[in-house]
């Protein structure tokens, strides 16, 4: 499976969401798109996460890394879910206190996979490694600044900006704008 790829149900109805792993407003939206997906039904609803990575969030480029190199793993897009699954739960241990400080400081890249591999449960430092990846983590920039993208989350539908919808919503509001 392809690892920029990281679409879920089926319909006629586009909802994507730019979510950069470690920001603390991407994982409050993060956490409530399983249950966008089931309110609004996979036959009603395609939903995509395109991952943004953020320069400010100094691990950023390699949790990305790391989230893709599990999409192409025998689990797929279910497994780069359950590695997004484990930042999320674990968010301090991959982020810097206020962007530069802090006992990250020490982590290095092997140190943040390894960590990522203890949580998910995936063994991620050979798929990590695969040059092809870079191609991935190209797409997803490329399409976020081809759509405008410039913080996370964003949300589009339809391939429109929704500047009014925000992690703070409700999915019920969520759900209002694919009516």
């Amino acid at each position: 499976m392809p690892a920029n790829v990281l679409t879920w149900g089926h319909g006629p109805r586009l909802f994507e969401v730019f979510l950069e792993p470690t920001c603390p407003f991407s994982v409050k939206a993060f956490l409530k798109l399983d249950t966008l997906l089931a309110q609004a039904g996979e036959d009603r609803l395609t939903l995509r996460i395109v991952l943004h990575s953020q320069p400010w969030h100094l691990f950023s480029p390699v949790i990305v890394r790391a989230i893709l190199a599990a999409a192409t793993l025998p689990g797929g897009k279910d497994s780069a879910k359950a590695v997004m699954a484990a930042v999320a739960a674990h968010r301090e241990e991959f982020e810097f206190e206020q962007h530069a400080a802090g006992p990250n400081m020490d982590a290095t890249p092997n140190d943040i996979i390894a960590r990522l591999e203890r949580y998910s449960g995936l063994a991620l430092a050979e798929a990590f490694a695969n040059p092809q990846l870079q191609h991935a983590m190209k797409w997803h920039t490329k399409y976020a600044r081809q759509n405008g993208i410039h913080v996370s989350p964003t949300f589009m539908v339809d391939g429109l900006v929704q500047p009014a919808l925000s992690s703070g919503d409700d999915v019920a509001k969520w759900l209002e704008q694919l009516a």
